[in-house]
């Protein structure tokens, strides 16, 4: 039987992700902060929690992240720019997924295929940047990006099978968005979970390093 462990599994991506899984067959552990005391800002705790499990995961899955933190807003222009805030964003979405990143050398098999996924967005696109705005979430997601790409080439030395890949989801209808959203066609999270999964699915180790959409189509840096 496969196993996933799926990181944020309280939020409304990552508890799509697990609800879609089981009926696979698949064994999901799931692992939240509100729960579980899994803050991904706080190396300690990665390290403690993580370090708690044992055996190997075909899939792991970092669907943590937030696009407002402590009640700071996107910012509309670099004007309204926030060292705090900015740090903020890069403790939760660039930092933290490389702490669970470094931890899953661990808790990923060596000898057969697996995935190690983080949810980016295509706002962390440089390329794709024509609007401007959200400076802060922009850059922590370039951040986790790159994050992703410079593990994938060390994963691939001591991994071989581990595909490693930053998946945006699309505009997803969830507490983190519902400000956001507007007029904006969004799916559900039980949609955007079976098209993140089918992306999963279709990789391979070709694949490893890259940004990909919810289409399964590259992403441009």
């Amino acid at each position: 039987m496969e196993r996933a462990l799926i990181i944020g599994d309280t939020g409304g991506i990552g508890a799509a992700l697990a609800r879609a899984l089981r009926p696979r067959g698949c064994d999901v552990v799931g692992l939240s902060r509100s729960r579980d005391g899994l803050d991904v800002t706080d190396e300690a705790a990665v390290s403690a929690v993580l370090g708690r499990l044992e055996g190997r995961f075909d899939l792991v899955f970092v669907a943590t992240g937030a696009l407002e933190i402590g009640g700071a807003a996107p910012e509309k222009s670099i004007a309204r720019l926030s060292a705090p805030a900015m740090l903020d964003q890069f403790a939760l979405n660039a930092v933290g997924p490389a702490l669970v990143m470094r931890e899953a050398r661990r808790l990923m098999p060596k000898d057969r295929r697996a995935v190690f996924a983080v949810l980016s967005a295509r706002v962390g696109s440089i390329g794709d940047n024509r609007l401007g705005g959200w400076i802060s979430y922009r850059t922590a997601k370039a951040a986790v990006n790159q994050i992703v790409h410079t593990g994938a080439i060390e994963f691939a030395r001591s991994h071989p099978g581990v595909i490693c890949v930053a998946l945006h989801p699309g505009t997803v209808r969830t507490a983190f968005t519902e400000k956001y959203l507007g007029r904006h066609p969004a799916a559900s999270a039980h949609e955007a979970a079976e098209n993140l999964l089918r992306v999963i699915d279709g990789l391979d180790s070709g694949d490893s390093g890259g940004f990909f959409d919810w289409r399964g189509a590259p992403v441009p840096w």
